[in-house]
């Protein structure tokens, strides 16, 4: 095995916490669900005790209904066939659905502490008008009886999706909506991401007695469901208990985690393993699929290992793959995804849906306002486990990225990071701007404070910010504490606009008692450290670092040169080596940065006059 690129570090004594005032609402589910197999529809009993920890009297309250968006004129519909490179999975299958095809949340009563209330359904939004304020420290219990027809599978959710699965159930119940500091987020949904409170859900389905179920949460009649048939290499195979009745009543349980997502199938094969630290690691698929699932356990306790070790300990008792949906998706303690391809796919797609459950699950980070921080950080550390794994050989996992990078500048479809998830005017441009993007600020903040710094900052901030929803300057106060830099100027060229980089190796010249200077130039409008590399003609390398006055501060373990002013176009490096041992001179060499002109970066002493 490759030396893993990030070193087990243990976190400051002194974590940054959130401070004082820092505050986050707390919701505990309860639901019985009687599921209709032969019309696809289910009807449930939901009671939400809902906390309000925040200093606001709350008036109105909104709940998400995401299974109305799949409805000929909903918004998902209308944003699919008119925006300019429609997701192909979605393109216009919505306007074309049934009555008998589409999804869709009845709400049949709703009260607050036994009080009937009025609500208002909008599109995939409830707005509820309140019987009485919730007034801050206090307990409101939700009550609610619904009605619920799950669609054909178009996107994350639905019925019989392309690869056979009966049901694929997330965002399938009435969710309450994100209160945090910056007020209401009943975001309607358009197709992206989600942003939810953390609690405690008990979900009780009823089902038809030969369905198989797997998800989010613990079974806690797991006795009277499944028998342990047989071991072999540490897998177990598991078979269904002859149920006595008609249905089957499955029972799970879930703590700190704020979504409950599962999946059905009459068909599933189900098995599991044991992870690090005593996981209970859970696979279910079809049969079709065992030749590639069954060599999946042995990857997945590998993955669970590497990200244990470099990036914080995994929280909860068990995660389970699970064969569903429409590609791969991330939801608490499981993921759906297809099950075809070779090995190597399904393991690089469990890979990335499982290191969601860090960024994604435990930290949970307002996905619709900055879908880089789950994306890009979940991408990260899924290119670097993979490279330890053996399956990313290149030299650096994260070259695709910033090659994604230089497309959508070349494509000139670029928008400012900030730029919400769902109001990105091209598909592409989101997919590049959360995933590659977001991947290169994690990536070049570990070039910028360097490797012992980020590695230390990495687990202090998922140690600090574990089921606590940080944002972007959460993550820099972190690094600016494990690094002793200042940090916000990176934060905000990249996050907030569009600029780019580029440094050039102006002239490399002898002068006075025959020593090498070299012009340095700054064509790009966003600055950054330079790292520049003297190769010599007998081969040894001489690396230095030229820090920005900004950061006040400059990388461990390196050569560090005067400060550059953001301000100065060029800068003039001094140096010590004589001119005529140098055979090369490299800007960023290892190709850490987002510089979009390589052919500048690089100067072969022996062309120079």
């Amino acid at each position: 095995m490759k030396k893993f690129l990030l070193a087990l570090l243990l976190p400051s004594a002194l974590l940054a916490q959130p401070g004082p005032g820092y505050w986050q609402q707390e919701v505990k589910y309860t639901m019985d669900i009687d599921f209709d197999v032969a019309k696809h529809q289910f009807s449930g009993k939901q009671e939400l005790l809902y906390t309000n920890n925040s200093p606001d009297t709350l008036n109105e309250v909104f709940y998400h209904l995401y299974f109305n968006a799949f409805q000929p004129g909903s918004m998902m519909d209308v944003r699919s066939r008119n925006i300019v490179d429609p997701d192909k999975r979605v393109g216009d299958r919505i306007s074309k659905l049934s009555k008998e095809e589409i999804g869709y949340h009845k709400i049949n009563m709703l009260k607050q502490n036994g009080q009937q209330v009025n609500f208002q359904v909008t599109e995939t939004v409830m707005k509820v008008e309140l019987a009485e304020p919730i007034l801050p420290g206090s307990t409101a219990t939700f009550s609610i009886d619904f009605e619920s027809q799950v669609p054909v599978q178009i996107r994350r959710s639905g019925r019989n999706n392309k690869e056979g699965i009966d049901y694929t159930m997330t965002q399938w119940y009435p969710k309450m909506a994100m209160y945090d500091e910056d007020g209401w987020h009943p975001d309607p949904y358009v197709g992206r991401e989600f942003y939810a409170d953390f609690g405690t859900f008990d979900v009780n389905i009823s089902i038809q007695d030969n369905f198989v179920l797997g998800g989010t949460g613990t079974l806690t009649n797991s006795e009277g469901i499944w028998e342990a048939k047989k071991e072999k290499r540490g897998i177990t195979t598991h078979e269904m208990v002859r149920s006595k009745t008609e249905k089957r009543l499955w029972k799970f349980h879930a703590e700190n985690v704020h979504d409950f997502a599962w999946a059905a199938d009459p068909d599933y094969i189900y098995k599991s393993t044991v992870g690090p630290d005593g996981l209970q690691l859970n696979f279910y698929y079809l049969k079709d699929y065992k030749e590639t699932w069954e060599q999946l356990p042995e990857h997945t306790v590998e993955l669970f290992t590497l990200m244990n070790k470099s990036f914080g300990k995994y929280a909860y008792p068990q995660f389970s793959v699970i064969q569903g949906g429409d590609g791969g998706m991330e939801y608490p303690m499981c993921t759906m995804l297809k099950g075809t391809g070779k090995l190597e796919g399904l393991v690089g797609v469990t890979v990335h849906e499982a290191v969601h459950n860090w960024y994604y699950g435990m930290l949970a980070s307002n996905e619709n306002q900055y879908p880089w921080m789950d994306e890009g950080f979940t991408s990260f550390a899924e290119a670097e486990v993979l490279h330890t794994m053996g399956f990313e050989e290149a030299e650096n996992p994260h070259g695709g990225a910033y090659r994604g990078n230089a497309y959508m500048f070349a494509k000139g479809i670029e928008e400012p990071l900030s730029t919400p998830a769902d109001y990105f005017a091209v598909n592409k441009a989101y997919s590049i701007s959360a995933y590659s993007r977001g991947e290169m600020f994690v990536s070049q903040m570990r070039f910028i404070v360097g490797e012992e710094a980020f590695s230390r900052g990495m687990h202090r901030y998922f140690n600090a910010w574990k089921f606590k929803h940080p944002d972007p300057k959460d993550f820099i106060r972190i690094m600016e504490k494990e690094s002793g830099m200042q940090l916000d100027w990176y934060l905000n060229f990249w996050m907030n606009t569009n600029k780019t980089q580029d440094y050039a190796i102006k002239e490399v010249k002898s002068v006075d008692r025959g020593v090498v200077q070299v012009e340095l130039e700054r064509i790009g409008e966003m600055p950054m450290p330079v790292d520049i590399t003297f190769i010599l003609n007998d081969g040894t390398e001489m690396v230095y670092t030229i820090p920005l006055v900004s950061m006040f501060g400059s990388k461990e373990g390196m050569n560090a040169l005067k400060p550059w002013p953001w301000t100065s176009p060029t800068y003039t490096l001094h140096t010590d080596i004589v001119a005529s041992s140098v055979k090369e001179v490299i800007i960023d060499r290892k190709q850490e940065t987002a510089d979009l002109n390589r052919k500048n970066d690089n100067y072969e002493t022996a062309s120079a006059e």
